[in-house]
């Protein structure tokens, strides 16, 4: 992956200490620096290689641009909503998170939300502290036999729903990725949404912010509830339309609701947080000793596996790379990068239609990672700044380059056991083979050309093309590293094809001057790997 070293990690939000430590023992220097504002972000920034975020940090288009050495941000936590994951990408910054830091805290806060909205626990204890002894005014319900919708049904919206059925709730639900097998497996129905808002006495939501949940429960969905229904939120603000919920809440369509985020936080508009039949927190569904520990403890544990080459996880915007980061995998990318400079040096261009196939059982899962790395290479050196696994099929469309993948699962003898990657500039007689030897990629063909000895691909190499019949190639390209001061490393030569050769040098060093070489062959040109 082309990325370099990890050296200098930015803390911008309080986290447990042990992150610092943590991040520490495994040998990056660290920096906390809680409560920054943007311009001293935009400062702070600029020499970090790493920047872990709660949710008080924005991590804006600005912001990665100013960070010149950036290569990944850090999540605490679960949302990155407060991240510009679409800018990091483009970048080739990595974005992390840690999904299931703080899922049992916010689980634990949702149910005890559902408990205080049953049984007005809040306005009971206000009351109480008014000096009131007020038994009739807080007449609450049983959640025995209730039924408790549940939209969202990842890590958290389960916990909630096994924990509500202990009270004896029946739990439905609606997930647009968890199968209706998997979630019965822990008792929930699911439902089209549709059935569901009319169902329900208590709904829940435990979904991402994304424009396709924005204003999930709104005045059309509130008007196919049941009357009095009561709502949780302790997922993202903005997910339940708040002028909808007020309408509700006031009509009484909406008995109750419970809130812990907001649309703005803190919110400036005080009506909803003010109505007497709302509860709310200041986004605390995090806030437990226990979750904060966790995600700090997770996120500097993500950042010190990556720094130190031993893996990757929770990555949200190239969740193909977690595979790629593995040392038997390196050296895979290592040849499709190689593979991909080979072909646009040898198409001489870096737009059309390039065809990636994968062959051999070895590679049937590598396309996700392979693909991006040969669209890497053929980008790199172009007018691109840097082009990683992260943004490298968006920088490749954008410059007009197609790259489409394929795979069988039988490879030709001899890489049968290993696995070929293959590939081609399609409507061109350009294509490039190669396969992995030991840890070095290898050049295995070049445009129908094949190599009985595979080529290495790596360090400084010259590729040329010349007549079979030309017998002083050789003699004057060993004149010309002699004049420069340059030694031949390997020396590999193809097959004949319509009367020509196709060799590849290993060099000490580039040279810099090609002219004497250029009247003795049909084509060359010089790569380092």
């Amino acid at each position: 992956m082309a990325l370099g070293k990890l050296q200098k990690v930015l803390i911008s939000d309080s986290l447990d200490p042990c992150c610092r430590e943590i991040l520490q023992a495994g040998g990056l220097r660290v920096q906390e620096k809680p409560g920054l504002s943007k311009e001293e972000l935009l400062r702070e920034i600029r020499d970090c290689d790493g920047l872990i975020v709660r949710s008080a940090t924005k991590v804006t288009a600005d912001v990665l641009e100013a960070a010149e050495r950036l290569q990944v941000v850090g999540r605490a936590g679960t949302g990155v909503d407060n991240v510009d994951v679409e800018a990091a990408t483009r970048k080739g910054v990595l974005v992390m998170n840690t999904p299931t830091g703080n899922s049992l805290s916010a689980a634990e806060l949702t149910c005890g939300m559902i408990l205080c909205l049953a049984r007005q626990i809040p306005q009971a204890a206000a009351s109480m502290k008014e000096g009131k002894w007020d038994r009739k005014k807080y007449m609450g319900m049983e959640l025995n036999g209730k039924t408790l919708g549940v939209l969202g049904l990842g890590r958290i919206g389960r916990e909630v729903a096994t924990r509500m059925q202990a009270f004896g709730m029946k739990t439905i639900g609606y997930d647009p990725i968890i199968t209706p097998e998997a979630s019965a497996a822990f008792g929930v129905e699911q439902l089209p949404l549709e059935q569901i808002w009319p169902r329900c006495d208590f709904i829940t939501v435990h979904t991402p912010l994304l424009p396709s949940t924005m204003g999930l429960l709104n005045d059309s969905t509130f008007a196919k509830c049941r009357r009095g229904v009561q709502v949780v939120n302790c997922a993202r603000g903005g997910i339940v339309d708040e002028g909808a919920l007020l309408r509700a809440l006031r009509s009484g369509q909406c008995g109750g609701a419970a809130l812990d985020v907001f649309t703005q936080e803190p919110p400036k508009d005080r009506d909803l947080v003010n109505h007497p039949n709302v509860i709310c927190c200041p986004h605390l569904g995090a806030s437990t000793r226990e979750a904060q520990s966790r995600c700090g403890q997770e996120i500097a544990m993500q950042i010190v596996d990556m720094a130190t080459g031993k893996g990757l996880a929770g990555i949200v915007n190239g969740q193909a790379l977690s595979k790629a980061f593995t040392p038997q995998t390196k050296p895979w990318i290592a040849l499709a990068r190689a593979l991909g400079t080979v072909l646009r040096t040898a198409g001489k261009q870096a737009q059309g239609s390039v065809q990636v196939c994968t062959l051999g059982t070895p590679l049937r899962e590598t396309g996700s990672y392979l693909t991006p790395a040969v669209a890497a290479g053929m980008l790199a050196g172009g007018v691109q700044k840097e082009v990683t696994l992260v943004n490298a099929l968006l920088l490749a469309q954008e410059a007009g380059l197609k790259v489409t993948t394929s795979h069988g699962d039988v490879a030709p003898e001899p890489d049968g056991s290993t696995g070929l990657l293959q590939v081609s500039l399609q409507g061109t007689p350009h294509r490039a083979a190669g396969t992995v030897q030991g840890s070095t990629p290898v050049l295995r063909e070049i445009n129908g050309a094949t190599f009985k000895q595979p080529a290495p691909l790596a360090g400084p190499i010259l590729i040329y093309r010349a007549k079979a019949s030309e017998p002083n190639t050789l003699p004057a390209l060993a004149g010309l590293l002699g004049k420069a001061g340059v030694q031949l490393q390997s020396y590999h030569s193809s097959g004949t094809v319509a009367g020509e050769q196709w060799s590849v040098v290993g060099l000490s060093a580039p040279l810099s001057d090609l002219s004497e070489l250029k009247s003795r062959i049909t084509e060359v040109f010089q790569l380092h790997l």
